[in-house]
C-alpha cells in the first residue's frame, strides 16, 4: 500500500545514528546518504515492493505532530531489538514491548520517540512459536 514515506530530522547525523540502529534491528538497510537526506530499504519495482524510508533534513523549525510510523518486524525478538537500539540510540519509550490485545490477540509492538520526538513503532502480527504466555 505505501510507497514510501519522509520522516524529519533537525540533526542527520544524529537521525543517522538512530535509525541505522532500529532500522537495521527491523532488516531495514540504509542505502544512501546525500546532504539533505538518508534512505533506507531496497527500491524494487513492482506491486510487491516493499516500502522505502527517507529521512529528510527539516531547513526550519522542526515541530514533532502525532503522526505514527509503524514498521513492520519479522518476529517479536525484532520488536525487542528495535525497542533496545531506540532506546539506546536516543530515543525515548512511549510504550514497551508486548501484546495489545486491544487492536487483535497476536499484535505485539513496541513504541518509541525519536531523538526529534517522532512517534515510531515496531510490530509484528505473528504468534510466536513453543510459548505458552505467548508474552
Amino acid at each position: 500500500m505505501i510507497d514510501h514515506l519522509s520522516i524529519t530530522a533537525s540533526d542527520l547525523d544524529r537521525a543517522q545514528a538512530f535509525y541505522d540502529a532500529v532500522l537495521g534491528a527491523l532488516g531495514y538497510p540504509r542505502v544512501n546518504r546525500r546532504a539533505n537526506a538518508i534512505g533506507y530499504g531496497v527500491r524494487e519495482r513492482g506491486p510487491d515492493a516493499p516500502p522505502y524510508i527517507s529521512v529528510y533534513l527539516c531547513t526550519g523549525h522542526l515541530e514533532p505532530d502525532n503522526r505514527h510510523w509503524a514498521f513492520r518486524a519479522k518476529s517479536r525478538a525484532e520488536v525487542r531489538a528495535f525497542y533496545a537500539a531506540a532506546l539506546t540510540h536516543g530515543g525515548t519509550d512511549d510504550g514497551p514491548p508486548g501484546l495489545r490485545p486491544q487492536y487483535h490477540p497476536d499484535y505485539y509492538g513496541a513504541f518509541v520517540r525519536d531523538p526529534d520526538g517522532n512517534r515510531i513503532e515496531a510490530v509484528t502480527h505473528q504468534r510466536e512459536e513453543g510459548r505458552e504466555d505467548q508474552q
